[in-house]
């Protein structure tokens, strides 16, 4: 026990050497991609009468991200003239706010016109996370096309990638991610899946990948492990990429696809997985992997598969790993099931006391973890055998939705809801 615990802090502290801007939540889940919050300075608690700094209003609608570079907190949405469908005007729109204050420094429009293809009703035409390298911007609004901003809201360029059909019409949601220069854009859908790496300077495509996949939502992450960095991207085959050259590192067949969740990781492990309609799957892989690492027919585990599971796996939401945990919350249901992250087992599984619908993806701060429900209350976890619900931290009520993912930098904790963007601190 006292091995695990060590080596669980050593993967703590390598990951955190992993950043090299802390206060910078420049992507979706933050410098890691993990949800690991390294921040030191955030508030604990908050209510509808402590540590709101401001709140403002954001036109439109969007469930991506807010992202922060400095004092600059930058979000996406799109504005309907009328309908949220294909036969209404959008203007899509990149809007840049004073972290401080809340004033908008800048907004631009990406994009007006009428969208290309249609979207679930609980999807938006705005759900992708803008990402960014601490100089240039870059918005993604899936079939509509990539567009590259500098932090002053200048246009530097933009690209149409295509328009492929998505299954039953649910539109897109896989956020965009740097590394060395490089934009990789995973492009999973019912005609023509793929995956292509552009040169963030000018937009020029430097690799592409054709992918025998159909429609997916998660985002690719950058697994920066014990080993080396690797592109990875999940799907009916987990497969990973050199992010340099697109060279395919490893491959491993999963048990589902139309994955909705972005896999997680840390120095050792990655958790990726799905459950919905179609079934429940669940991997975690460990660091150094090489070729088609796939399990056999009956098989749990191998070389490079520290175990895998049909029983449960990520919904929307995507998985959390802290203190040798690994935490999975569950859609509509409001339920929480807690694995231990080298076994497998499940430790419990139950519904979080008066929680809502868990769509966005939960954090980690100071050995807890917080995830807010659709409602804008945010569920504060201690990990360990059993539910341990610390606190509950709760917004406003407003007739609004709490499903994008919050960001946090330099003690403030931003958190979206449909329309509105609150900024939390205890400064």
């Amino acid at each position: 026990m006292l091995f695990r615990k060590a080596s669980w802090m050593l993967l703590a502290v390598v990951t955190i050497g992993n950043s090299a801007n802390a206060n910078d939540w420049r992507q979706f889940r933050g410098p890691s991609s993990n949800g690991v919050v390294q921040d030191i300075q955030l508030p604990e608690a908050w209510g509808i009468d402590s540590n709101i700094k401001w709140k403002v209003e954001i036109p439109g609608e969007g469930w991506s991200a807010p992202i922060v570079v400095g004092q600059k907190v930058i979000v996406t949405t799109a504005v309907s003239s009328g309908q949220k469908n294909k036969n209404s005007e959008h203007d899509w729109k990149v809007i840049c706010l004073d972290g401080e204050s809340g004033k908008t420094l800048w907004s631009k429009d990406a994009i007006k016109s009428k969208p290309r293809l249609g979207t679930h009703r609980d999807n938006t035409y705005a759900t992708e996370t803008p990402v960014t390298d601490g100089n240039k911007i870059v918005a993604y609004f899936g079939m509509m096309g990539v567009f590259c901003y500098d932090m002053d809201g200048k246009e530097l360029w933009n690209k149409d990638l295509g328009n492929f059909p998505m299954k039953n019409e649910w539109g897109t949601s896989s956020s965009p991610i740097i590394h060395d220069g490089l934009l990789f854009l995973q492009i999973d859908n019912e005609q023509k899946s793929f995956l292509v790496a552009m040169d963030l300077a000018t937009g020029e495509e430097k690799w592409r990948k054709d992918r025998q996949e159909s429609s997916n939502w998660g985002s690719p992450v950058i697994w920066k492990n014990s080993v080396r960095s690797e592109l990875v991207t999940a799907g009916k085959t987990v497969r990973s990429y050199n992010p340099a050259d697109g060279t395919l590192l490893w491959q491993a067949s999963s048990s589902v696809g139309g994955f909705s969740s972005t896999p997680s990781g840390n120095a050792d492990l990655l958790v990726v997985g799905h459950q919905g309609r179609d079934g429940a799957g669940m991997m975690v892989i460990k660091a150094g992997a090489v070729g088609d690492i796939s399990l056999k027919e009956n098989e749990k585990s191998n070389s490079s598969i520290l175990w895998s599971t049909n029983e449960f796996g990520p919904n929307r939401s995507s998985p959390l790993v802290i203190n040798g945990q690994i935490f999975l919350f569950g859609g509509r249901s409001g339920t929480l099931t807690c694995v231990d992250a080298m076994t497998g087992n499940k430790l419990y599984q139950g519904r979080v006391p008066d929680a809502g619908a868990f769509w966005s993806s939960p954090w980690s701060y100071k050995g807890l973890v917080y995830c807010p429900d659709e409602n804008g209350n945010t569920f504060v976890l201690r990990p360990g055998p059993k539910m341990d619900l610390v606190r509950v931290n709760k917004l406003p009520e407003e007739k609004a939705r709490y499903w994008a993912t919050s960001a946090a930098s330099d003690g403030t904790l931003f958190i979206r809801s449909t329309n509105t963007i609150y900024a939390v601190s205890a400064k």
